[in-house]
C-alpha cells in the first residue's frame, strides 16, 4: 500500500504548493460556485447548515436530487470500480 496524499503532500512541499494552485483556480470557475451555492441552500433549506456533528450529509442521488444519508456511508462511496459515486 502507497503513501497517504497527506503524507506525500507534507514530504513535498513543492507538490503541495502546486496543488493549491490548482484547487484555487478550479474552485474559482463558475460550475463549481453554482454547485457550493446550490448545495449551502440546500443544506440551509434542511436545516443542516452547520450540524457537521450530527453524523448526517446531504447525498447526491442518481436522478440528481439530494437526500440525508449518514455521512459515513456518503464519503465511503467514491466511484471506485463497479461502485457508482451517487446514490
Amino acid at each position: 500500500m502507497g503513501k497517504s496524499s497527506a503524507q506525500k503532500y507534507r514530504d513535498n512541499p513543492a507538490s503541495y504548493a502546486k496543488k493549491k494552485r490548482y484547487d484555487a483556480k478550479f474552485n474559482q470557475k463558475p460550475e463549481q460556485r453554482a454547485k457550493r451555492t446550490q448545495l449551502s441552500t440546500e443544506r440551509r433549506r434542511a436545516k443542516r447548515m452547520g450540524l457537521a456533528l450530527t453524523g448526517k450529509d446531504l447525498s447526491h442521488t442518481k436522478n440528481g436530487g439530494l437526500v440525508l444519508e449518514d455521512s459515513r456511508l456518503n464519503r465511503a462511496r467514491n466511484g471506485h470500480g463497479n461502485n457508482g459515486r451517487l446514490k
